[in-house]
């Protein structure tokens, strides 16, 4: 079984949402199933087949959710101590060698990546040229468009 890294913060927005699932949608997606059927003939009846449809996605999500959840490694940051390392959970500020331009990431999971909020997949390709790197360290991102260099200017536990 292959485990997954996650971060507090992203365990806690998927189980909050697997809990929405579960006790708000679950059961207004039956109660849309049950009114569908009052009005007759389910063969032809949209209502019907659009919430059995919305039924089988919001399905699917939660054993999604519950798979992710059950092989998740949490990892709390808070709780390793700072050592300039760049690791999982960790806040980098990087600067661009060649255009000077700077930029702050945080290393998180898959599920919780977001470019706008300034996190990144552990499994991105910035992500895997940081980690392990230090302060002052000069990191090479493999990009389609050749190769970029990053250097460390900070690394935070936030």
């Amino acid at each position: 079984m292959k485990r997954v890294p996650m971060t507090v913060v992203g365990e806690a927005a998927l189980k909050a949402e697997l809990d929405r699932l579960k006790k708000v949608d679950r059961p207004a997606i039956v109660k849309s199933i049950a009114e569908a059927r009052e009005h007759g003939d389910l063969k032809e009846n949209a209502e019907y087949h659009a919430a059995r449809e919305q039924q089988g996605f919001c399905e699917g999500r939660i054993q999604e959710i519950e798979g992710k959840l059950a092989d998740s490694q949490i990892i709390d940051i808070h709780a390793i101590p700072e050592t300039g390392k760049v690791i999982f959970g960790a806040t980098a500020t990087i600067i661009n060698v060649d255009t000077d331009s700077e930029v702050t990431y945080q290393i998180v999971g898959e599920d919780e990546a977001s470019v706008k909020l300034g996190k990144i997949s552990i499994t991105s390709p910035i992500a895997r040229a940081l980690i392990g790197k230090e302060v002052g360290d000069v990191a090479v991102v493999h990009a389609p468009g050749g190769n970029i260099e990053y250097e460390i200017d900070s690394v935070k536990h936030i």
